[in-house]
């Protein structure tokens, strides 16, 4: 089901799905002026359940993503139990099933545990995973990375890494760059990154595998990816917004300002939007990890990594790439919903209505998350989600 552009009331652009049932309620919205655009796809999430509730819920998670035009998304394994056995992956589908309001895909995990060490059991798993993933840390041993590539193979699934090197992180929780450096923050090279690409990329060209590298930051990372598509490797990334959009310039002593991959250089921003302009980065996904209000409020040294995403996604790449002539609205919508489809073999599955001549102001205490950390908040944006359908449902209506 694809789309195609349009125009609805002189200069603005709409998207229309090609669904012949729908396409007058979406002809009804277009006269209204609204902008109906096919629901998107996050490869990249974190809904915390099972295990740790109090941060997010499959409830509240899925929630935040219908109020951001999604309708379908990943969710990451780094849960409790892990989802490394049958069992555990099947307690997760049952909340899923229970409680989602959109069409959440979980991954399996790639080694028991998530612990590095053993691969798990790809054959059963590959039955209920989109796709596996050690997301929050990357496989530290070659051998069992090759191992669990070769299953992979073996069983048509896609490999998704996090690529960080323990033994280059020294400590560091934001980027080794001049803010670190004239702040006296602990800093994490942008080597810790790139070095296990460089070697996932040659593993996966040995053994064949579907790779896709997660949350891509650093301008050596863009570079690698894109000889390796030149080269024939089978590889895909994502990269997030706020790499996109913000970098270490704009950094504040405050926990909403902390994640990983960290915020990196601008010379690595421009890197990244080089590369979603010349399709070096497949994708954008908003790796969505949210905290307690507790957790996120030590500043940069001592809250936890991660930030919310699903809710300010669309609008804060909207109004900072698209309305500033840096890609077009075809180009973004691709990145956010058709890409992510075709590499992980996710159906389309509804749509969503924007009122893209609104303009707002970020509020974490509307969203429907459980998490409020972002580094957007405050931020005028313009693009407000007036309501998300699901297949057949409607599952957010502002």
């Amino acid at each position: 089901m694809g789309y195609t552009a349009g125009i609805v009331k002189k200069e603005k652009p709409t998207v229309i799905l090609s669904l012949d049932e729908t396409t007058a309620s979406l002809s009804d919205f277009s006269k209204k002026g609204y902008t109906v655009l096919p629901g998107f796809c996050d490869v990249h999430v974190h809904f915390r359940e099972p295990g740790f509730s109090y941060k997010e819920t499959i409830k509240t998670g899925s929630l935040a993503a219908a109020a951001g035009g999604y309708t379908d998304v990943c969710a990451m394994p780094n849960v409790d139990p892990v989802p490394d056995c049958v069992e555990n992956i099947k307690k997760q589908l049952e909340i899923i099933k229970r409680d989602a309001v959109i069409n959440v895909h979980p991954y399996a995990a790639i080694t028991v545990g998530r612990a590095g060490t053993e691969p798990v059991n790809f054959e059963a798993l590959s039955a209920y995973a989109k796709a596996f993933s050690d997301d929050g840390s990357g496989v530290q041993d070659d051998g069992v990375m090759e191992r669990a590539m070769t299953l992979a193979k073996k069983y048509g699934k896609i490999i998704a890494a996090h690529c960080e090197v323990n033994s280059l992180l020294f400590g560091g929780y934001i980027h080794d760059g001049e803010y670190a450096r004239s702040h006296g923050h602990k800093g994490i090279c942008s080597e810790s990154e790139w070095r296990q690409i460089e070697r996932d990329i040659n593993l996966a060209a040995k053994t064949g595998c579907k790779y896709h590298v997660c949350h891509i930051s650093a301008k050596e990372s863009v570079e690698l990816i894109r000889q390796a598509k030149k080269s024939g490797v089978d590889i895909t990334c994502e990269t997030a917004p706020h790499y996109l959009v913000l970098d270490e310039n704009d950094l504040k002593e405050d926990g909403r300002f902390k994640m990983n991959p960290p915020l990196r250089s601008r010379e690595d921003k421009e890197a990244l939007i080089g590369g979603v302009i010349d399709g070096t980065v497949d994708m954008i996904a908003t790796d969505h990890a949210p905290h307690s209000a507790e957790e996120k409020s030590k500043g940069l040294e001592k809250s936890a990594f991660g930030i919310v995403g699903l809710e300010t996604a669309f609008p804060v790449l909207y109004t900072e790439l698209v309305k500033k002539n840096v890609i077009t609205l075809d180009r973004l919508v691709y990145m956010m919903s058709e890409a992510p489809r075709k590499r992980f073999g996710i159906k389309e599955s509804g749509y969503s209505v924007w009122d893209l001549n609104l303009e707002h102001e970020i509020d974490p205490g509307s969203f429907l998350s459980k998490g409020r950390s972002t580094p957007f908040e405050g931020v005028k944006v313009y693009g407000k989600c007036v309501m998300t359908m699901c297949g057949e449902t409607v599952v957010f209506k502002n």
